[in-house]
């Protein structure tokens, strides 16, 4: 069978390019956008500190101060991202990451403070898990076999979700990976009055090797790994079970972490739940085009764009990036 494009003589009849002709053009004919809205920045806050601190895996991306923090969060409003996502690094942890729920622990005095500062302009959110204030460095309860204890670590979200939305959090991110999270806090929250409190499930979160300076960014006391709890790389179909699981449950979001090595995953997501879908530009994707460009061998103001641009062809709603607000600038000024 002849599946040659058709002729007009011996010309092309069909003219795709003529759509790219000019930037207006290719304006018109462009069918995902990216704009400041879609970005939420993602900020470290350490306790402690007399100044900001550089993490050096992850160039210009700093573990904050209460005070650096506020002024970040003040910057990502003025340059219209959506939303800042808070992790907390502790200068004390223990066994059940006590720290996580105590009202004066650094994740919701930061949070207070943020939500103070910013918090009719940015959707204040923070990270709901037990990894960085655990001296084993899990993302749960440990039983005495050493093992994950999933229906204790459930305990030790449904405390630290109250604490975070009596803060002022008004999105949870649930991000251990446990069975059962979003329907332990979801009915948590309701039965403290937080029926407003939104709960972002973490549901396709996979062990990937793109963490790493992450690690670094929250001084991470983990040894061994998390795959026992977070997904198998090779699996498409359970990242979309979890993400079923989770839209069952009550989340009123649906993330996929991490985003440019999963977008296959996110597409099937966005396509099978009716929920918003997130997508988690993680530390290594950061990491990787930063020195790339550092290197000279990449543009990095393209390649940081285009790399946006993807994960909301993929199908996110909203994309969390280090780059959001500098991103962001870039957006505004066209």
């Amino acid at each position: 069978m002849n599946r040659r494009p058709p002729l007009n003589g011996s010309f092309p009849a069909v003219r795709p390019r003529r759509l790219r002709q000019t930037p207006v053009l290719r304006g018109l004919a462009r069918e995902t956008d990216l704009l400041p809205r879609h970005l939420v920045l993602p900020a470290f806050v350490r306790e402690g500190l007399s100044a900001p601190a550089p993490i050096g895996s992850m160039p210009g991306v700093v573990q904050h101060t209460l005070d650096s923090l506020r002024r970040a969060a003040a910057e990502a409003a003025e340059a219209g991202v959506s939303g800042i996502m808070l992790f907390g690094v502790p200068a004390v942890r223990d066994a059940r990451g006590s720290g996580a729920d105590d009202p004066d622990g650094i994740l919701n005095v930061a949070t207070a403070a943020v939500a103070a500062e910013v918090g009719d302009a940015l959707v204040v959110q923070t990270d709901l898990c037990l990894d960085e204030f655990t001296d084993h460095g899990h993302c749960g309860v440990l039983a005495a076999d050493g093992t994950v204890d999933n229906d204790a670590t459930l305990e030790r979200y449904v405390a630290m979700g109250l604490a975070q939305a009596r803060a002022g959090s008004r999105v949870l991110g649930l991000s251990g990976m446990m069975d059962g999270q979003v329907a332990a806090v979801r009915e948590a929250l309701d039965g403290e009055g937080f029926t407003d409190t939104l709960v972002l499930g973490y549901a396709a979160k996979y062990a990937s090797a793109f963490y790493g300076p992450f690690r670094e960014a929250v001084d991470s006391q983990l040894q061994g790994d998390r795959r026992t709890y977070q997904l198998d790389p090779g699996n498409r179909r359970e990242g979309v079970r979890e993400a079923l699981l989770d839209e069952a449950e009550g989340a009123d979001i649906v993330m996929v972490k991490p985003a440019m090595a999963f977008l296959d995953v996110l597409r099937e997501v966005r396509d099978a739940v009716s929920v918003p879908v997130w997508a988690y530009q993680i530390s290594g994707e950061y990491a990787m085009i930063e020195a790339a460009a550092a290197n000279g061998w990449i543009d990095r103001r393209a390649a940081v764009q285009e790399s946006l641009l993807s994960i909301r062809r993929a199908g996110a709603d909203a994309v969390l990036t280090y780059w959001a607000t500098e991103a962001a600038g870039w957006l505004r000024a066209g």
